[in-house]
Parts: C-alpha cells; sequence; structure tokens
C-alpha cells in the first residue's frame, strides 16, 4: 500500500523496528496524529490463539475508565416493563418485533451497539444475516445479552467496548482519542490488557501475545514491548 509524503515523514520521528514501552508509545503516538480531525487510537494485539478451535476463541468486554470519546447509539430489543427500563436507562432505540423489517427491508442500522433480554434472541435470531457480519448480535459474553438492561445501557454510554478475535486472530480495539491525555489512554489501555490477559484459554501453547501495535486512524503503527505487557 503506497503511503502519502506526509505518513512518511511521520515515520522517521521514530525507530520501526524498536518496541517501546506503552508512555512513550502512546506520547509518539498522539503526536503523530496530525489528521484535521481527532483521531481514534487503536490497539491491535497479534495472538498465538487459533480462533478456528472454540475453546481459543477470546471474545469478552471492558469498560474503559475514560471511555471511547465517541457517542454511541444503543438499540435494545425487549418486551414489557424491560422496555421503559432500557428506555429509562438512556438507550437510543426500544422496540421489539416491529423492528425486524425495518432492519432487514430498509437496511436501517443507524446504531452502534445492540441489546437484548434472552426472550426476545428468538426474534433477533432472524437478523443474524444483517447483524452477524457487521459485528452487532447480541453475545451473552459481551453482556448484551441480559435481563439487566439498565446496567447495560449504562455500561455501553460510559465505554464498554467489546474485544475478540478476528479471522487473522487479531484483536482490534479502540483505546480513546488523540485529543486525550496520555493519562487517559494509559489507563485505559491498562484496563484492556488486563482484561485480554485474563481471557487467555487455559488450553493454550507458546505465546499468547505474539506483538502489539499502537496507532492513531491516519498514523503509522508504533510497535510494544510485549514482554513488558505480559508480565
Amino acid at each position: 500500500m503506497k503511503r502519502g509524503k506526509k505518513y512518511q515523514e511521520l515515520v522517521k520521528t521514530y525507530d520501526k523496528n524498536v518496541q517501546y514501552d506503552v508512555a512513550e508509545a502512546i506520547d509518539l503516538v498522539k503526536k503523530n496524529a496530525t489528521a484535521k480531525f481527532d483521531e481514534t487510537v487503536e490497539l491491535h494485539i497479534r495472538t498465538g490463539c487459533d480462533g478456528r478451535h472454540a475453546e481459543q476463541q477470546i471474545r469478552g468486554a471492558v469498560v474503559l475508565p475514560h471511555g471511547t470519546g465517541k457517542t454511541v447509539k444503543v438499540l435494545v430489543f425487549a418486551k414489557g416493563t424491560k422496555l421503559d427500563e432500557a428506555q429509562a436507562a438512556g438507550a437510543d432505540y426500544v422496540g421489539g418485533e416491529e423492528l425486524i423489517p425495518k432492519i432487514q427491508n430498509d437496511g436501517w442500522l443507524d446504531f452502534d451497539v445492540v441489546v437484548a433480554t434472552p426472550d426476545m434472541m428468538g426474534v433477533v435470531g432472524r437478523l443474524g444475516r444483517v447483524l452477524g457480519p457487521k459485528g452487532l448480535m447480541p453475545n451473552p459474553k459481551a453482556g448484551t445479552v441480559t435481563m439487566d438492561v439498565t446496567k447495560a445501557v449504562n455500561d455501553i454510554k460510559a465505554g464498554k467496548i467489546e474485544y475478540r478475535l478476528d479471522k487473522t486472530n487479531i484483536i482490534h480495539v479502540p483505546l480513546g482519542k488523540a485529543s486525550f491525555t496520555s493519562e487517559q489512554l494509559s489507563d485505559n489501555f491498562q484496563a484492556l490488557m488486563s482484561a485480554i490477559i485474563k481471557a487467555k484459554p487455559a488450553g493454550l501453547k507458546g505465546q499468547y501475545i505474539r506483538s502489539a501495535v499502537l496507532a492513531s486512524t491516519m498514523g503509522p503503527g508504533v510497535k510494544l514491548n510485549v514482554v513488558k505487557l505480559t508480565q
């Protein structure tokens, strides 16, 4: 992939082959986030897992102490009193079966996270082909299939993010915005890393975290010192 002149200049500000400590890496990424918008700071972790084996699938969620800096729109599938509960908690959209054709036929996807009560999963399951590929399907491991819709909505609005392996066994997650302070990004990083380290599959042989890179939306990636991350 051919990179622009500006990108090439940014790469010269640090050594691409060095694995940096977290604090140094955060400072470099912040300094190199020079786009005209507030770039997202992302963490990319290459694992030694093999996602083809169910027991090595990693999926979970963690509330980042300082949030992601993004306003998240939440859709809740529920019925009865749970509809009112979700609305009171600040869900952006609340409903049941009547939302299915709107999503299925009209292509309505104006939401970032979907929460469902367990008794609604039969209904939501019909949207698997639409929501699944976009990573929007509610999942108990991520805390998005629950009767406690108040907690689910509050956590998501407070900065809860989901992490999971992609097809190449890499985890991609947002850490916050380039406008965050180094301390805020560091706090978010620590919360996320401790959750991912705890999620290590028991039967995994060999190295769990093989490499980790911190980058902003438009900036170059900075390698992290993996040994220090897992100590």
